[in-house]
């Protein structure tokens, strides 16, 4: 996998000015984090057990808009040893309703990965915005026969009959979720690995069942060199940091998502690690700090 991000020649009517992926190393692992875009969705969901006022204060205090949020969205590509690992696999580009989204099969292409190298895929959980962009036809047809995907068992088994009586969410979205869901399930059913509750994907590559958001819900870490980096998925939002025991309009246990984020929050901060995660602001490297009974978002220093 060429980790390559110099500038390129290229025309004008292709360039993007807005920086869509960032490299960085963990010990001996590299790690590209990718912009699949941004997704649009009411803020409401954002903090379903806030009160609207705090809720709207707190929008206010971020200069955020008080109605409608764009949700970042980043994928991994993470290179360990002979295999190249994808992280999730953003929304794709058969959303009609998102089309600011699904962009990072043309930002691998611009960033030089081929997607035919890919030999693993973690599903951090089966929402459309992580598996979407493996249904695109020019993404499937560029991907290896012996591809292996792996994802938490108690997440294939949810979706089979899966339970939105906890969410809040737009009135369109459970239906399409459901839809999406089972349809990657079908496509990739020779190539999923399923785990119970970790996994080691690669050298230095551990892949584990948090629960929470979704049963199946894991998070990636990776280990090197005595460094340490972890992918939190949809453990986190950027409401979190603040005000951890908010409820997310997709989380469909939200109780147990509160402490799940609490317990990888404050794990984090004893450890000092590197966190990167789906819907915080790109490129979402960053550490945490224990603040009294909310946590403090350090982002890191790009280094360019």
């Amino acid at each position: 996998m060429n980790m390559d991000i110099t500038p390129h020649t290229r025309s004008r009517k292709t360039e993007e000015l807005v920086p869509s992926r960032y490299a960085l190393r963990v010990g001996e692992i590299d790690v590209l984090v990718v912009s699949d875009g941004v997704l649009p969705l009411p803020t409401a969901t954002l903090a379903t057990n806030a009160d609207p006022d705090v809720r709207a204060a707190w929008l206010k205090d971020m200069f955020l808009p008080p109605d409608a949020f764009d949700w970042p969205l980043n994928v991994l590509v993470v290179r360990s040893g002979e295999r190249t690992i994808l992280v999730d696999a953003g929304l794709g580009g058969q959303f009609p309703g998102f089309p600011r989204a699904g962009q990072f099969p043309k930002r691998l292409e611009a960033a030089g990965i081929d997607l035919a190298s890919v030999t693993d895929v973690v599903v951090t959980h089966m929402h459309m915005d992580h598996v979407g962009g493996l249904l695109v036809d020019e993404v499937k047809k560029q991907l290896r026969p012996d591809l292996r995907v792996h994802v938490a068992a108690a997440e294939v088994a949810f979706w089979t009959q899966p339970d939105f009586s906890h969410t809040s969410m737009p009135g369109p979205v459970p239906g399409v979720l459901r839809t999406t869901a089972r349809r990657f399930a079908n496509e990739y059913q020779r190539q999923l690995r399923i785990f119970e509750e970790e996994h080691e994907v690669a050298p230095g590559v551990l892949v584990w069942r948090t629960g929470g958001h979704t049963p199946g819900h894991s998070v990636v870490r990776l280990t090197s060199g005595g460094e340490r980096l972890t992918f939190l998925g949809d453990a986190i939002f950027p409401v979190g940091f603040d005000h951890p025991d908010w409820h997310n309009g997709f989380e469909h246990d939200p109780e147990e998502s509160v402490r799940v984020r609490v317990r990888l929050l404050r794990e984090a901060a004893a450890t000092g690690e590197l966190l990167v995660a789906t819907h915080l602001p790109f490129p979402s490297v960053g550490r945490v700090a224990v603040d009294g009974d909310a946590f403090r978002w350090v982002a890191s220093f790009w280094d360019y």
